[in-house]
């Protein structure tokens, strides 16, 4: 059986954010998690996935106990998702045996993300660094392909925006969708209608979802290129999955635990089953 477990379930601006001394900020350094949030990462326990390596990559592996990774895939190349590189050579490198016996992880990239891995933020020279040292082993994967582990296959496919990739998992029987981030424009295909479980980002909220008061400005340019949490719930809608988590959660959305939690349970009176993620949240498929 596959259980999913949200390593980070902040955005591109965890909370809480350096130096912020705002309500949302102060509690979540007071109280820790859930009320805090690292960057956005997902890890599949049974085929022992990793998906997306933020900055705090390293932390998570080790909080949430983490003790055998078998593969790693890269949904895009946005440092939120890819900053945490280096884990690998931290993870698996002997420094102490000669000849050294080190440990080799499995890093699958979709063929975009291998494209902008060339020339966006030094990721693919990370890479072969740790190739040649011995500590990764680099496939780039064509556009349909799909990689299988254990009784699990992983699907990469591309989403609206063709820069990043969303995962299809399937194991006996059962599906999960994995969407880490970028949903604007995205209409759910027909293969990922009525999954077990769709991992996806909660989106921008354009407007307070109890206020109703406008937090985006109607011209702001973001709204062009990020998916509102209004067009993710339609996403929601047509997809209809057994149950949905909610993450990639930022600090200014200034939406606290507390808030995530009252807004769920109105959801489901409406008859969605949406849970806002949190890090270190399991859910077993």
């Amino acid at each position: 059986a596959m259980r999913i477990e949200i390593l980070g379930s902040g955005g591109s601006i965890t909370t809480p954010r350096p130096l912020c001394a705002c309500p949302l900020c102060t509690e979540a350094r007071a109280r820790g998690v859930p009320y805090s949030r690292s960057g956005p990462s997902v890890f599949v326990h049974g085929p022992n996935i990793l998906i997306d390596t933020p900055e705090e990559s390293k932390a998570q592996i080790d909080r949430a106990q983490i003790t055998r990774i078998d593969a790693a895939f890269y949904s895009h190349w946005h440092p939120d998702h890819a900053a945490g590189l280096r884990v690998w050579e931290t993870m698996n490198a002997d420094w102490m045996t000669w000849p050294p016996r080190h440990a080799c992880t499995p890093i699958y990239l979709p063929q975009q993300v291998a494209e902008d891995f060339h020339h966006r933020l030094g990721a693919w020279e990370q890479l072969m660094y740790q190739q040649q040292f011995g500590v990764v082993q680099v496939h780039v994967l064509a556009d349909g392909e799909s990689v299988t582990l254990g009784d699990t296959r992983i699907h990469p496919f591309r989403l609206a925006e063709e820069y990043v990739y969303a995962f299809l998992l399937e194991e006996n029987g059962k599906r999960v969708l994995l969407a880490p981030d970028e949903l604007f424009g995205w209409t759910p295909p027909a293969e990922v209608h009525g999954v077990d479980l769709a991992v996806i980002p909660m989106g921008l909220p354009e407007h307070h979802p109890f206020s109703g008061e406008r937090l985006i400005p109607a011209d702001h340019p973001v709204l062009k290129a990020e998916a509102t949490f209004e067009q993710t719930l339609e996403m929601v809608r047509q997809m209809n999955p057994k149950r949905t988590v909610m993450g990639h959660i930022e600090e200014p959305m200034q939406l606290s635990y507390d808030d995530l939690l009252r807004l769920e349970a109105r959801l489901r009176g409406e008859g969605y089953t949406i849970t806002f993620s949190y890090d270190g949240l399991t859910i077993d498929v």
